[in-house]
């Protein structure tokens, strides 16, 4: 390791140091707390500004503050302290991590996720499960989380990739919209208001060339999240193009009809993501061959 690499990498003394002055504002304070005396404290800060050649520290009457190097450094050294406690909890207790943390799309994770999860917890009694909602890509490390759905293509960089289900959406809108519309073919969805996910500009760009029409279309208005979508649906402002399997409680209840029944393959699919380095641990590989089962039976219900 050169010099330069190891002034790199302070001490876990001097990080677990720096890390109870900044979260307490003095160096008595923090000396009380990890039980040394504010001489070590300040000692241990002294090195660590030494290191690396920064003052994180403002010394004053009232005791110290951070500097804006200070805090910004304060923040990621929280971060790798409360994951160094997990990872020894875990070594010390000679068993993998017995949680699984799992990011899901709120519309995908509250419509067919979590109604199946019964399922895995009667299988799984020994693991706990936590979800948080995520839309797009985002950094497994700092998020602390083990795996997730994506919606999206397989191509996450440093992670594991394996395809769960292909998604076809078909125009859908309210039963009286299309009362008030006559829409007999892709052609006549030229003449309405059609209505976008701001996450998926293109879609309806796509569904139209799909049919071999590259004219322009009128659009709607546009909008953040899926539930969204499905009530100005509801509402007769538009069409929109939504997963049927999303909206199956809408259609069966007749709120939402197929202004078409002329579904279209999505560029979109869902994807079970996990950072190389977790996709092979025991919890993860249990999920996911839990969650590839559930798509199976699935989809051989829906033929």
């Amino acid at each position: 390791m050169s010099n330069l690499q190891r002034r790199l990498i302070p001490s876990t003394a001097s990080l677990t140091a720096f890390d109870a002055v900044a979260r307490l504002g003095s160096f008595s304070a923090a000396a009380e707390a990890l039980n040394l005396t504010p001489g070590a404290i300040s000692r241990q800060i002294s090195a660590l500004e030494s290191q690396l050649g920064a003052v994180l520290f403002v010394r004053n009457n009232k005791g110290v503050s951070l500097t804006s190097g200070g805090e910004r450094y304060a923040k990621g050294v929280a971060e790798i302290i409360e994951r160094l406690r997990v990872l020894s909890l875990e070594v010390m207790a000679h068993t993998p991590s017995s949680a699984l943390r799992l990011a899901i799309p709120p519309t995908f994770g509250t419509r067919w996720l979590l109604p199946r999860i019964p399922d895995y917890v009667k299988s799984h009694p020994e693991m706990t499960l936590s979800f948080s909602t995520r839309i797009g890509r985002f950094d497994f490390d700092k998020e602390q989380l083990d795996a997730a759905i994506h919606v999206g293509t397989g191509d996450w960089p440093g992670c594991d990739c394996q395809l769960l289900l292909k998604e076809e959406v078909v125009p859908v809108c309210s039963p009286e919209f299309l009362k008030r519309n006559q829409i007999r073919d892709p052609a006549s969805l030229l003449q309405v208001p059609l209505l976008e996910m701001a996450s998926r500009p293109h879609a309806w760009k796509l569904w139209f060339l799909h049919f071999g029409i590259a004219d322009d279309y009128r659009e709607g208005m546009r909008f953040e999240q899926f539930m969204n979508v499905s009530q100005a649906c509801r509402a007769g402002l538009g069409v929109a193009l939504m997963p049927a399997f999303l909206i199956d409680s809408e259609l069966s209840g007749g709120q939402l009809v197929k202004a078409l029944d002329l579904p279209v393959e999505s560029a979109s699919a869902y994807y079970f993501v996990s950072p190389y380095d977790k996709a092979a641990e025991p919890g993860v590989q249990a999920f996911r061959a839990w969650f590839t089962g559930q798509i199976s039976l699935f989809l051989k219900q829906a033929r």
